[in-house]
């Protein structure tokens, strides 16, 4: 694998749309799997005062969790392509 600047900056706006687009798919998923463990169609906000600590810790937690994961998986899927269309891999 190959690394230059060239392909690092040809690489950004690629990699800002695929960010745009996992964040948005990140909160779907998120949204998915909240609604089938505990059956509310939205999760706790740490300011919601009905919920208590342990549901809004364990919706921020899993929220942060499926979004690390999405995240990753964009991102090497993104450049993993990028170097199929280059012959440059984008990272370090």
């Amino acid at each position: 694998m190959k690394n230059n600047k060239a392909a690092q900056l040809a690489y950004r706006p690629f990699g800002l749309l695929g960010g745009i687009a996992g964040g948005l798919v990140a909160g779907a998923v998120f949204k998915q799997v909240w609604r089938r463990i505990s059956d509310q169609d939205d999760a706790p906000d740490a300011l919601q005062a009905e919920y208590p600590w342990r549901e809004v810790l364990l919706a921020a937690a899993l929220q942060g969790a499926v979004y690390a994961m999405v995240k990753a998986a964009v991102d090497r899927g993104g450049a993993k392509a990028f170097e199929r269309w280059t012959g440059e891999w984008p990272g370090n």
